[in-house]
């Protein structure tokens, strides 16, 4: 532990899973923790030392350190935060049948807080472990407690089967909200892991729960859909993937996992296209792989409407093909934007380091010409001539230092297509 660690009396509510993991590990670091729960059963387990289910390494967790003192357990809520600095929200957020979130329990819970702190000397820090979405502390959770607590987002990576490996070796911490000092002392609770903390806003900590699991869902899919396949073309299922898993360079790495401007090129859409047709040919739907190119349509359509609410008279287009570092004009979504804007009758030129209309020759050369025939009068030549034509920028492209540059130096508005 360093030197500014201290030891943190904290509240857990609800003995559930996440709840009673998230009890007996922080105990397990050293902190004061009161498990509160309205099920007697959940309890009294704990107050026995025993967990009220099975996991791994939780029973052991549970009965060495209630033996020790550090891990309570109550049906006071009164009781647990009368000595509590933090309180960790685990109620259930189960699905409704509309398929949003049922937020009953956390309602209930925040409102039983709320007439709970009234008489607080300083504020309670209230962090939401539960899995909500963005928004929901602003405008369900702050309300209600008002000044008298400090709200923060704290989101849990647990699976079962793991939770008390996850929990003590983490692959994320994560802590959001709207005031520094709390998301520290939130985040400071977690020291003892030796895991560095990322620290966000309010809002983000509350979507990032969202996105792993969204991913995690989308991995398994997938995994799935090109096992499905393989194995009707007579292939090794697993040979595929775990193969593809040892590129840790572009597969298994953060390369494409930044939210940006829609895909394009000589490959994706040609080869997610043969795909599709060849497991329709033997039957077999692949729902998943069969929506990514309708979904790239879909987010180029949304970049689209973008541009067209811009009320700038003379739009400058930063980048034509594909993506950056080439000259490839095959599928880029950029010429999809272009007929977009001038179908629209918008005033439009473009500048693309690396595109000089003249150098450009076959396959690359018909498709643009016969897409923009018109081409060589919206190219400009700098992109100083760009800069000084323009009311407006769209930037479409990663670009290099010296143009960002001086894009910035132009003063003029730009529209960031590829980091928004």
């Amino acid at each position: 532990m360093s030197d500014g660690w201290s030891q943190t009396n904290i509240a857990v509510v609800g003995l559930g899973y996440v709840g009673c993991v998230t009890a007996a590990c922080l105990s397990g670091l050293g902190h004061e923790v009161t498990g509160v729960d309205r099920d007697q059963h959940k309890v009294e387990s704990v107050l026995k030392g025993e967990a009220p289910f099975y996991e791994p390494g939780l029973e052991k967790l549970v009965r060495d350190n209630v033996a020790a003192g550090r891990l309570r357990a109550s049906t006071s809520l009164e009781e647990a935060l009368a000595r509590a600095e933090i309180a960790l929200i685990c109620v259930g957020t189960p699905s409704e049948k509309s398929g949003n979130l049922g937020l009953d329990q956390l309602r209930r819970v925040i409102a039983e807080i709320a007439g709970l702190i009234k008489s607080r000397q300083t504020p309670l820090i209230v962090a939401i472990r539960s899995t909500v979405f963005p928004g929901t502390c602003q405008e369900i959770v702050m309300p209600v407690l008002g000044s008298q607590a400090l709200v923060v987002s704290n989101p849990e990576f647990l699976r079962e089967g793991t939770a008390v490996k996850d929990f003590m070796e983490p692959s994320l911490v994560v802590v959001g909200g709207e005031d520094p000092d709390a998301v520290r002392r939130a985040a400071a609770i977690y020291e003892p892991l030796k895991f560095p903390p990322s620290l966000v806003s309010l809002r983000t900590a509350e979507m990032i729960k969202y996105a792993c699991n969204a991913f995690h869902a989308v991995k398994i899919a997938f995994a799935n859909e090109i096992g499905a396949l393989s194995t009707a073309l007579n292939v090794n299922a697993r040979e595929v993937m775990e193969t593809v898993c040892q590129d840790v360079k572009l597969n298994a790495s953060a390369a494409y996992l930044k939210p940006g401007f829609a895909f394009g090129g000589s490959c994706l859409p040609k080869d997610l296209r043969a795909l599709v047709y060849r497991a329709g040919r033997l039957d077999l739907q692949l729902p998943m792989l069969e929506t990514v190119l309708p979904s790239n349509d879909q987010h180029l359509a949304r970049a689209i409407g973008k541009v067209l609410e811009l009320p700038a008279k003379r739009l400058g287009v930063v980048g034509l093909a594909f993506k950056e570092n080439t000259d490839d004009l095959r599928e880029s979504p950029v010429v999809t934007l272009l007929e977009q804007l001038i179908g629209k009758g918008r005033d439009v030129k473009v500048f693309d380091p690396h595109i000089q209309l003249d150098a450009i020759y076959g396959s690359n050369r018909n498709f643009i010409l016969q897409t923009i025939p018109h081409i060589g009068r919206l190219l400009c030549s700098s992109v100083e001539d760009l800069l000084g034509w323009s009311d407006q920028l769209v930037v479409v492209q990663k670009q290099a230092e010296p143009i960002r540059g001086q894009i910035a130096k132009s003063g003029l508005p730009v529209l960031d297509l590829v980091s928004a």
